[in-house]
Parts: structure tokens; sequence; C-alpha cells
């Protein structure tokens, strides 16, 4: 199910999407089993549906140059073109050129899909890959570029057959043409057509969108029946189609010719209807050289639609039950009344804000799909063998998040590829296989999402960090940092180790570009190397960014607000517990004999008053890393709306956003990955100064 509005067309370009990945998996697919007949015919459906659906759109260019690469690849099903990596390769130029024809119009030469169709010429006549083709037969032998004429001579090799079809009666409505399927068929030979408008009312009952009209071709085509059958293929349960094959040649009757069937209009214009027409055509947009605006697109299953329907259904009838209640005279009753609704509405509102999230959730393999060809490309202009592997395709996303997170994840796998993965010739001196691997994870883990990025490479090179680091002014010669925090280095603005500068890496952008990404989507990096055996990336996501689970805390006379997947503990904090470090009023407790620093909400807000005898202190977490956030009340768990900062707050880092409580009030989110930073500093001072004694400060009264 779409959720969609605008210019009708739209819905083709979010179809053609998902065929291009499709088309691509295929082609993909083909490079490492070239004879799997499933693989060679979603290739061939993928070429077919662009090409049909473009015509119907009024993407005229595109159907025409699809058309001929679908014919060779139906050469491929038929086992007359073998699938080889030129084939590959030039189907893959041949995608991205439709693609092109879909975003900019405007912008795509027609010379450039003429060279294409040039080079797939080369290619199937076995002029480039003499292994390619079965039949020496030139490419224009099997694509004609307009239909021949019904007295051309018909080829031995041909067979005949007698195709009757009648349309469903709202054909016109759901866009069908038959003039466009007649002519399909008559592009793959000879033949006659016969049109039987025996059925047409007069006048008085004529419904204008309807089709009454019946027809029969005789085909005369070297294309086997299951290809005719093809041009049926979105309307093949509701038309009413016989194909009979016939050895001799039947005498033509009633011939129409091609030209005038050229005139017939489709469906009226005018119509309220009537599909496109009155939507903005491809041509206009390739005067202004853009492609007209895509409204975002969802699908859903329909049993979440039913679920949110009935939920709905639900909240209408306690509405109607408070209403009730509101005008009734008994004072108890309705107090009591009330309760009961309260609560039914609480537990609905629970249910449609699952819902709800769940209808903008999609599975992450469809991002991940998009890099087999990131890989192939860069594996053959970096002249390395490196395989992807992916893992937790099915692991769901936020719509939002899964679109921000191309750019990042590009920036990762390209630079583990140039920097990480080793050549050919250094893996087997490292007692490596000559083929490198990349690995994409999705798993879920609590209330996030953790996508990593592995690769088995040479790992970070450390010291040529350090190196940078000092030279650059961004670490103190001879300073002490842990391997970690060094690690975190690389994602500093223009940060770079590379030795010269290459069309894919040197610049330190990347790796910039990262960190800023994940931290827009509320998330986290991290990093862990080992010399010689490879690097892990990993990205910590929240799932969605509307709504979160969070734990609403009171210090002073405000409340903040801290996202529950971040909480590890709470515990009690007593005067005498605390430990000072100098006299910079740093503290610090153990919590599973760990040291852990805490920073005071009241000192960092500058909160004037006393603080309580009894002071909580909540453990946050991201990652390995973590702080205690001493604060005056838990006030227990909030279903947190997130509502972004204005850009007068944009530097405040120390909040990532606020919500509105039930009274009224403001809460603000605080941004925990800024704080553990912050409260990390503080521990590398207190390192030095303390020697950890072993026992446990605080008495734990909460573990997530």
């Amino acid at each position: 199910m779409n959720i969609l509005s605008g210019d009708p067309s739209d819905i083709f370009r979010q179809e053609a999407d998902e065929l291009f990945v499709q088309l691509e998996t295929a082609l993909l697919d083909l490079e490492t089993a070239p004879g799997d007949k499933e693989t060679i015919a979603s290739a061939f459906r993928a070429l077919h549906t662009i090409k049909g659906s473009g015509a119907m759109f009024g993407f005229e260019a595109l159907a025409k140059f699809a058309h001929h690469v679908e014919t060779v690849f139906d050469r491929v099903r038929n086992g007359d073109v073998l699938v080889t990596p030129a084939l590959v390769g030039v189907t893959l130029e041949a995608r991205d050129h439709m693609r092109r024809l879909i975003d900019a119009p405007g912008q795509v030469s027609a010379g450039s899909g003429d060279a294409i169709l040039a080079h797939l010429d080369r290619v199937v006549s076995g002029q480039e890959n003499p292994v390619c083709a079965r039949a020496a037969s030139p490419v224009e032998r099997f694509i004609p570029s307009s239909p021949p004429p019904p007295s051309a001579k018909v080829s031995p090799a041909s067979s005949g057959y007698r195709v009757r079809f009648t349309l469903p009666t709202n054909a016109f409505v759901l866009g069908t043409n038959p003039v466009t399927m007649i002519r399909e068929m008559l592009e793959m030979g000879t033949g006659t057509v016969r049109c039987d408008a025996s059925e047409v009312p007069g006048l008085d009952g004529l419904d204008p969108e309807q089709c009454y009209l019946r027809w029969e071709l005789e085909l005369f085509t070297g294309q086997s029946m299951e290809a005719i059958e093809d041009v049926f293929l979105f309307i093949r349960n509701e038309t009413q189609l016989t194909i009979e094959p016939f050895s001799v040649a039947p005498v033509p009757a009633l011939d129409l010719p091609l030209e005038p069937l050229r005139e017939l209009p489709v469906v009226d214009s005018g119509s309220a209807s009537s599909l496109p027409t009155s939507s903005p055509s491809p041509a206009a947009s390739a005067q202004s050289g853009k492609p007209p605006p895509i409204e975002s697109v969802i699908k859903v299953n329909s049993d979440r639609i039913n679920g949110l329907m009935n939920q709905v259904g639900e909240l209408v009838i306690v509405q109607s039950r408070l209403k009730q209640i509101a005008h009734s005279s008994t004072e108890e009753l309705s107090v009591v009344s009330l309760r009961a609704v309260v609560e039914e509405m609480g537990r609905l509102v629970s249910e449609l804000r699952e819902t709800t999230k769940g209808i903008r959730m999609v599975p992450i393999g469809s991002l991940f799909s998009r890099f087999r060809r990131v890989v192939r490309d860069l594996s053959r202009e970096l002249g390395k063998q490196v395989r992807l592997d992916t893992r937790g395709e099915e692991t769901e996303l936020d719509k939002t998040m899964v679109e921000s997170l191309n750019d990042p994840l590009v920036h990762l796998i390209r630079n583990a590829m140039d920097h990480g993965i080793e050549s050919s010739e250094a893996r087997l001196a490292a007692g490596k296989s000559v083929e490198g691997t990349l690995l994409l994870t999705a798993t879920h883990v609590g209330g996030q999402v953790l996508i990593t990025v592995d690769d088995d490479g040479k790992g970070l090179n450390l010291e040529r960090i350090r190196a940078k680091a000092e030279e650059r002014g961004l670490l103190a010669p001879g300073a002490e940092i842990s391997d970690g925090d060094l690690a975190q280095l690389i994602f500093h603005p223009g940060f770079s180790t590379a030795q010269a500068v290459t069309g894919i890496s040197g610049r330190g952008v990347g790796m910039d570009v990262v960190k800023k990404s994940i931290d827009a989507l509320r998330g986290s990096v991290e990093v862990f190397s080992q010399t010689g055996e490879g690097c892990r990336v990993v990205l910590r996501l929240p799932l969605t960014l509307a709504i979160i689970d969070g734990l609403l805390l009171k210090v002073g006379e405000e409340r903040y607000i801290v996202p529950l997947s971040n909480v590890d503990a709470i515990v009690e904090l007593a005067d005498a517990m605390v430990e000072h470090s100098g006299g910079d009023g740093n503290h610090f407790l153990f919590i599973r004999d760990e040291l852990v620093p805490f920073l005071h909400l009241r000192d960092l807000f500058a909160v004037v008053g006393e603080p309580p005898p009894h002071e909580k202190v909540v453990i946050v977490v991201v990652g390995k890393r973590r702080v205690g956030l001493v604060v005056d009340q838990i006030l227990g768990d909030h279903q947190t709306v997130i509502k972004s900062l204005s850009r007068v707050h944009a530097d405040v880092k120390s909040f990532s956003g606020a919500t509105i409580l039930g009274d009224g009030r403001v809460a603000l989110i605080l941004e925990i990955d800024h704080l553990i930073e912050f409260g990390q500093h503080r521990e590398e001072r207190l390192r030095e100064a303390l020697h950890p004694s072993g026992r446990r400060v605080g008495h734990e009264i909460l573990v997530r």
C-alpha cells in the first residue's frame, strides 16, 4: 500500500526505484552465477516493467531505450546470448542511463544513450567479447527501430501465432493502451491485426471509459509464446487471452495499418478518473532540467493498516464515553468513570504510538543492497578483490533514518576499501586470502539499532594517526591517550592519513561527514581496530527520531529527559560516600568494580539553592563509555515526543531537543554523548591522581 499525495507520475518514480534495485541485484548476481535462469528472468521482468510503466506515464525516451535492453535479455532468456562480465557491465551502464532519464530527463543527451546501445551491440555481436554471443547477427537485426510492414518477408525460423484478446472493461481507466500493446507484439516480427467492434453499443448506452473492443492478431515471430504473454503482464488475470500456434500462413484479412493506430486515443483526457494526463509531463520537466518533486512514499503492510483502523475505532468509543461522563450529573460516578476512561485511553494511545511507529519502519536490507554496486565498482577502480556480505537485512529502522544513512555508510565502505583492505599481493604476503571481505550487519539491541562495518584488512595505523594529530596540534606530543580515543580522531574535520589525494580519499572529508550525520540522528560512532586483523566501525542509532522512552529527572525546579535506552543503572549517593580528586571538585565512584566519573547537573546548569539530602546518580552509557549524572529526584519513565530546538539554541550541545509534559511545562532532552565526552575528560585526570581501591561506592537500586 502506498501513502502518497501529489503528481500521480510520482508513483512510477517510486516504483522505478525498486525496479532498478531488482535489476541491479540480478545483474550483480549474474556475475557469479551467469547461468541462473531465475536471475535472468528477474532482470528481464524488471526491464519489461520499466519499459511498460515508463510508456504509460509518458517517459517515451525511457521506454524506447529500455525496449532495446529488454530485447537483448529476451535473447539471453532464450539461450541465444550468454551472460558475460562484459554484458553485465554494459547493462549496468544502461541501468544508470535509465535512472537519469527519470531523474533529470532534460539533462540527458540522446548521444549518451546511443553510445551505450552501440556498446551493447558490440558486446552481443561478439566484437568485444567473442564468447558472449552464440549468433553473429548484429543487434539491429532483432531490435527494429520501427515495426516492419505487414508485407515484410517472414524469416523461415519464425513461428505463427494467432493471438485473440479482450481487455477488461475498465482498461482505459487503468491506463492500459491497446495500441501500445499491439505495436509491441508487431515489433516482435510481422503480422496482421483485426478489430471486432460488434459489441460497441449505440451512443445512448456508450460509456466512454469502458472498452468494448476485441482484437485478433496473426503474428509471425521468432519469439516464444511466453514473450507474447509478457505483453499482458500487468493485466493478465483480467484479460481474456488465447494464443494458438499455427504452421500455415493464413490469408491476411481486414489488415489495419499501423499509422492510423497512432491516432487512436487511449482515454478521454478530460475524464476525472483518467491517469496522469492532467499532470505535468516529463517534457515540461525537461525544459527546466529538474525532475518534478517526489513525495515520500512508504509501503505499509495491510495488517498494520487494519490494526491502526481498529485502534482508531476503539478511540472513538472511548471519546464517546468521555463525552458522556462530561455531561454526567453525579460527581462521584464521573470521577470513578473518568479514571477508567483515562486508563483505557492511555492503553490505546500507547498502542497507537507503537502501530504508527511500525508504519514508518522499513527493512534496512533495502539500503544494504545498494552497496553491492559500490563495492563492485570500487574493486575495479582500486584493483582489489573485495566481497560484500550482509547480515540482518530484515532489521527494521525508521524510514527517515534509513535514507539518512546512505552517505555515511558509503564513506565508511570507501574508506575501508581504500585504506583498510590490502592489495592482493600484500594479503598473500600476510597469509590472507586474495579476496578481502566487507561485512555489513544490523541488529536490534534494546531500544537501539547497531550497524557495524567490518573489514578484514590491516586495521588502523595508530602511530600514523598520532603523528598526524600531533602535527595538526590536536594532540600534545607524548600525551597519554587510549587507543579508542586515538581512533576517534579520524572523525575530526579535515583529518586524513592518506599519503596522496585521490578520487576516492585523501581530503579528510568522508569520516567527518560520517560523524556529523550520525550525530544529527542522535546516534554515536565507535571504532575498534586490531593491527593486521581488520577494523570495525559501530553505528549506534535510536529506532526512531519521533518518539522515545525517556526517564524524567528533576534538578532544582526544572525537568529533564534522559533516553531510557542510555540508562545503565541508578544509585543513591550520600555526602559521606563522595570522594574528591584534588581541589577542583572532581568526583567518582565504582560501579561493578569500574571507575565511573559523575557530574553534578546542579553545578553544570548553575542551579541556585541547596540540593536535597539524598541525591541520585543516573549512570548513562554509550557503547563502553559511562558517566554518572547527579540529579535531585527521579520522577519516572515518560513517553517523549521529541521537538527540535530553535536555531538560537543550535550551539547548545548539552541538549538534543525538548518535549512538552502533561502539565504544559517544557522539559529539555539531555545530549548523552556530549555529557559522556565531558565526563571522560575528567576521568583522564582522575586516573592519574587516584588508585582505585576496588570497593563499590553507593547503593545500587536499579539496574537495566
